[in-house]
């Protein structure tokens, strides 16, 4: 795991690249505290920071073949390495390490771009080929690891983190103004845009490949999101065995890999099926010392989960640290929470992920958590909603609703157009998720769903979230539940076997892990509901974060002041602080308070 950067430029000199490579990595030094290194010519430029984790005396990049016409940086984990390593070796292929990085290389070597989609990992790679003075960059299938380009109409810049494109300091790009449309919408920037122009991010299972001295073609996919399989009738007991029995062959699996590292491995444990489960696998398959992290918020026992954690700790065997975070220490963490993060993002569990992340850093390098099973597997409330479909006199279909459903929708076009000073002439954001239930096909609500979920809001909020919180502690954090072998299996199976109703005919979420869990964590553990990661800042808003925010937003020199009508501004902070309010004043009022801390450190 590390940071990486890079420079295609056949006008710059070595020298230069070398000054710019160092700016660049500087900036993403938390990415890789371990070690540094940076090689250059008359036509590119490769720079990285490293985390050690495999191979550690070994694994040194960049990364060369024998007469250093092909070098490589490389980000992330490949877990299926010591195969791949092996069938290599048959092949003639002679290794100088142990590390996944060499694998990277020699795969690269015995059969181009094409061998590369054997990886199972999470990874951002960029591969100078010097034979055909091309630089490919690819990024893993679901979008686990970030990788943004930068292109200025001379040269081309790559990195793990926009930061270190910035840090370059060749070119100062403006706001993106329909990013900023998109984000008021989703409290996320969606899609391949970024908050700067000309800066994007390589899309999820996708490569570029781009020769020396021309602008960059488009990116070209490798693997894609399975369509959903065509709706099936509810399974009977013999198919719910033999999904089961997939289901788990494969989880197990995804676990043992991901806890394959010449470093300690802990688990983030929210005391929830998903990560709880994780746990119970790890300890199942022996691993030792199993150590466990949570995070809590003082004075809000009704969203408390550390007793569940500690259950579930107990139960497997684990050494359990917590911690508890307060009002005062969340709102103290929110400048350098926008300074992490590098274009806006209002999820509310971002900062609670960083104060664990720093816990669990004090003791592991590497954690694993329960990131992605309510997107593949139908959690959250769906129960709820699959039996309102179920209900309904005829099969839903959502392409045809004129609102499409979606975990972040807090800002409609009408209300954005009246709330910023120039909204341009932007699309209505809800056509991204609209374009993606409609290329999800002939196929459950649910399904369809789901499908626009894992091309947008699991990749730019919860990934996106998790690599930049995670990483800005030096910690590597993976996540079994997004193997792609397990995505592709979930995309398939009939929706029964997610989310439906039991023999009773009582409707429950991710049924495959529930029946897995039974078998191996308590009953309070299993049927407990969820609460995702519960954070009370809305409440705060009308009490201890109340001057705060009117601080912040009332203040005429307030950047976002800039983008917004006053009139409609001083509304949306009067609502979200009032005592009795719509929930939805407090997501829109949080969101502005995040894009202003974004202006204030960014602009």
């Amino acid at each position: 795991m590390c940071g990486i950067a890079g420079i295609l430029d056949p006008q710059c000199p070595p020298e230069e690249k070398r000054i710019l490579l160092a700016r660049m990595t500087d900036a993403i030094r938390h990415r890789g505290p371990d070690g540094e290194g940076i090689t250059a010519d008359g036509l590119v430029g490769l720079g990285m920071r490293r985390l050690a984790i495999i191979d550690l005396p070994g694994g040194e990049q960049p990364m060369a073949d024998a007469d250093a016409s092909v070098q490589l940086v490389f980000n992330g984990e490949i877990y299926n390495f010591a195969i791949l390593r092996e069938e290599l070796a048959r092949r003639g292929h002679v290794f100088r390490t142990r590390s996944d990085t060499e694998v990277v290389l020699r795969l690269y070597l015995d059969g181009g771009l094409p061998a590369l989609e054997r990886m199972n990992g999470m990874f951002a790679i960029a591969i100078w080929d010097g034979r055909s003075r091309t630089l490919h960059l690819m990024r893993d299938r679901l979008g686990v690891k970030p990788l943004y380009v930068a292109w200025d109409g001379q040269r081309l810049l790559f990195a793990s983190e926009i930061k270190a494109i910035l840090a370059s300091g060749v070119w100062q790009p403006r706001v993106s103004g329909q990013a900023v449309w998109d984000y008021l919408t989703f409290r996320y920037v969606p899609g391949n845009r970024c908050i700067w122009e000309d800066i994007w991010k390589l899309p999820p299972g996708h490569c570029l490949s781009v020769p020396a001295g021309e602008p960059p073609p488009p990116s070209r996919p490798y693997w894609t999101l399975p369509r959903p399989a065509r709706p099936d009738e509810l399974s009977g007991a013999r198919q719910d065995a033999e999904l089961d029995a997939q289901f788990t062959a494969l989880l197990d699996d995804a676990v043992r890999l991901r806890l394959i590292a010449d470093v300690p491995v802990g688990i983030m444990l929210s005391g929830g099926l998903d990560s709880s489960v994780v746990a119970a696998l790890a300890a199942r398959q022996g691993h030792r010392p199993l150590l466990t992290f949570s995070v809590a918020f003082e004075g809000a026992p009704e969203i408390d989960e550390l007793p569940f954690a500690r259950m579930v700790a107990d139960h497997v065997g684990a050494e359990h640290h917590e911690l508890r975070l307060t009002a005062a220490g969340f709102l103290e963490q929110l400048p350098a929470f926008v300074r992490t993060t590098d274009e806006p993002l209002a999820d509310l569990a971002s900062i609670p992920l960083g104060a664990i992340s720093a816990l669990a850093a004090d003791r592991v390098k590497v954690v694993l958590s329960g990131e992605g099973a309510d997107e593949i597997l139908a959690g959250y409330t769906f129960d709820r909603v699959a039996r309102d479909w179920a209900a309904a006199p005829t099969p839903v279909d959502l392409r045809r609703w004129p609102v499409p459903p979606h975990m972040t929708n807090y800002m409609t076009s009408a209300e954005k157009r009246n709330l910023l000073a120039r909204p341009g002439d932007w699309p209505d954001s809800m056509d991204r998720v609209r374009g993606h239930i409609d290329r999800a096909g002939d196929t459950s609500a649910l399904d369809q769903i789901l499908y626009a979920y894992g091309h947008d809001w699991l990749v730019e909020d919860l990934l996106m979230k998790a690599d930049k919180m995670s990483m800005a502690r030096s910690l590597e954090l993976r996540t079994p539940f997004l193997d792609y072998r397990l995505v592709a299996w979930a995309a398939a199976a009939p929706a029964a076997a997610k989310t439906g109703p039991d023999s009773d005919g009582v409707f429950t979420t991710k049924r495959s892990l529930r029946r897995l869990a039974a078998k191996l964590l308590p009953p309070a553990i299993v049927q407990r509901p969820k609460m995702g990661f519960p954070v009370p800042v809305y409440g705060w808003l009308a009490g201890p974060y109340r001057d705060f925010a009117h601080d912040r937003l009332a203040d005429p020199a307030a950047p976002l002041r800039n983008w917004c009508r006053p009139e409609a501004l001083d509304n949306a902070l009067s609502a979200g602080t009032a005592a009795e309010t719509d929930p939805m004043d407090r997501h829109r009022l949080w969101h502005l308070l995040v894009l202003n801390e974004w202006m204030r450190e960014w602009l």
